[in-house]
């Protein structure tokens, strides 16, 4: 005699769905790269002066010192390196500042790190006289260091919450802009050197700065691909995250490290870049879902993208001059961000 058995029949699609949807995830993330490769490939190939691909292969592979050979080794390789890591930097750096403010709007200037950067930078141009990028790289990134500090002790470390960490670095921000417009009021050469970083651009980057960034924001990107699990614990309260085992202390120390070397990084080398941190995690978390396992590797993947993106948009557009970067991505976001207030206002409605 025959017996059904629905127990079985019930749980045996049980393990296929999970398993169907890391399978796309890991195909999404995959066509994500093969993507990102290309626009690799389109910033070395394109840009303001047209070249001949034969040429670009030449300049990559066999590099012989003629000016075209001078434009894509020592030109168009630095400045597609610099966006490919900035971008996967200001990516994380979003994804990350979002998990821990829980605020799906925040992006890294919440924390006053782009205010930072530039307070300092304008700093060692009107009282130091730096005037090369790889002088006050190192300016930009302590600035940014010291406000993450400041921001942490306002938002009153041991007790700070995302609303404290938001307010003070909102506070900050107000006091460093300030700052930042009275000096340039009284030395106009320093406005003038100041004007090209604060636009965001890649167009100044050398090896040199490449290598000079690229620990801090490998080291940061590292940290904040190890804290996604706690930051998904964060993200359902402080509650449930102390019940699970989450030191909500260390953890959102550790994430403002992360931000810091990242946002730090990435506003050292390019200027203060908008809205990249910004829309990608959006984009990210409706493929993926609120999973930070999967939303950082693709953010750090897709940020690169639109950055990479903007910036040949940006030669191509404007040809023979160019637009900068920084122009590209805030004429792109400001609409999303937009929509994107309002989609959030509408959903609360």
């Amino acid at each position: 005699m025959l017996v059904d058995s629905p127990p079985e029949a019930s749980t045996a699609p049980a393990p296929t769905a999970p398993r169907r949807r890391h399978a796309l995830r890991s195909a999404g993330l995959l066509g994500s790269v093969a993507v990102l490769a290309a626009v690799v490939v389109l910033g070395i190939a394109v840009g303001a002066k047209p070249i001949p691909l034969d040429q670009v292969w030449h300049g990559v592979f066999h590099y012989s010192g003629t000016d075209t050979d001078v434009v894509v080794h020592d030109v168009r390789i630095p400045r597609t390196l610099l966006g490919l890591m900035a971008g996967a930097a200001l990516g994380l750096a979003g994804t990350v500042m979002q998990a821990l403010t829980r605020n799906p709007l925040a992006d890294p200037g919440v924390l006053g790190i782009n205010a930072g950067a530039s307070a300092a930078v304008v700093s060692a141009i009107s009282f130091f006289g730096v005037t090369s990028l790889t002088g006050y790289v190192w300016f930009a990134f302590a600035g940014a260091a010291v406000v993450s500090v400041a921001v942490y002790v306002l938002g009153g470390t041991r007790n700070a919450t995302p609303v404290r960490l938001a307010l003070a670095g909102t506070a900050l921000t107000a006091v460093l802009v300030g700052y930042l417009n009275a000096v340039n009021l009284m030395d106009t050469a320093a406005l003038d050197k100041m004007r090209f970083w604060t636009v965001g651009s890649l167009a100044a980057a050398t090896m040199p700065t490449v290598t000079d960034v690229a620990p801090f924001l490998a080291v940061g990107g590292v940290l904040a691909l190890l804290l996604a699990r706690p930051l998904n614990a964060l993200a359902l309260g402080d509650d449930q995250a102390r019940a699970l085992g989450t030191r909500l202390t260390r953890t959102r120390v550790l994430a403002m490290v992360a931000v810091t070397l990242l946002c730090g990084g990435a506003t050292a080398a390019c200027g203060p870049i908008v809205y990249v941190g910004l829309m990608v995690p959006h984009v990210v978390r409706a493929i993926t879902g609120p999973d930070l396992r999967w939303i950082l590797p693709y953010s750090a993947v897709l940020s690169p993208v639109l950055l990479l993106g903007a910036d040949v948009l940006g030669r191509v557009a404007a040809r023979p001059g160019e637009l900068q970067v920084g122009i590209v991505t805030a004429l792109i976001g400001g609409p999303v961000f937009i929509y994107l207030v309002r989609r959030r206002r509408m959903a609360q409605l």
